[in-house]
């Protein structure tokens, strides 16, 4: 029997019925919001062939906790999970040079769910975390990133420094982001095939990680503050890395 998953909010669950309708078993809507984005997220669901089951907004309350369920939940089946074995395929069928977010100990849910959004602005070929020490993609994590956790490709590898040289290996570049580095983000080229590491703002990126980069760069910051925030850090360098390659 396939493994089920609950997701809420409407963007993800309007994603996931126009992406992959057909991973949806149940679709609740709360009572009062049936005519949700002017009536188009019923004619999806209808496409998809789901019959949706109207509730009370207490019974959306009791499965999202404190979470804001927009009104709308979807059971759905746990697609596959991608691994460092899915990379070569990637590389290999990337339209345009390949541009990869690589989070390094990144634990809050809603700091994984806005890198997923910034990533899928920004057209990165994969997102990739380690199996340890990492926010797993959970339902807040795809309420937050608002639809692009079910169109990014989500890579979960056991072993991130192997997974570094194995992109290397693969002519990938793997630049890592350090507030003591001396190159900055805005004199550094960012056309050719790369990987971005960004570290939890608390802990930066691992000694580790760090020895395997084959550059590190600094966000130049004006006022006082020593870090960002790593959604907007992430922001901040893949739209860069988009500015340089348009």
């Amino acid at each position: 029997m396939s493994k089920k998953e609950e997701v809420f909010g409407i963007h993800s669950v309007q994603a996931i019925l126009t992406h992959a309708p057909e991973r949806v078993v149940e679709l609740f809507i709360q009572q009062g919001k049936e005519d949700i984005d002017n009536g188009n997220f019923l004619k999806l669901a209808k496409q998809a062939g789901v019959r949706p089951q109207f509730c009370q907004r207490k019974v959306l309350d009791s499965r999202c906790g404190a979470e804001n369920h927009q009104g709308v939940l979807a059971v759905v089946t746990v697609k596959p999970q991608l691994t460092e074995n899915d990379l070569p395929d990637l590389i290999e069928n990337s339209k345009t040079a390949p541009l990869f977010l690589i989070l390094d100990q990144v634990t809050d849910p809603h700091n994984l769910g806005a890198c997923l959004r910034t990533a899928d602005a920004a057209g990165v070929t994969a997102v990739i975390v380690p199996k340890d020490k990492s926010s797993k993609l959970t339902s807040v994590v795809r309420k937050v990133a608002s639809g692009a956790a079910e169109v990014v490709p989500f890579i979960v590898v056991t072993n991130l420094a192997r997974c570094l040289r194995e992109l290397q290996e693969q002519g990938i570049w793997v630049i890592g982001t350090a507030g003591e580095a001396t190159e900055s983000l805005y004199s550094t080229k960012l056309t050719g095939p790369i990987a971005l590491v960004m570290g939890a703002e608390d802990t930066g990126i691992r000694r580790l990680t760090r020895d395997i980069c084959d550059e590190l760069i600094a966000i130049p910051l004006q006022g006082t503050v020593s870090s960002l925030n790593v959604s907007v850090a992430s922001g901040v360098c893949l739209f860069e890395a988009v500015r340089q390659r348009s």
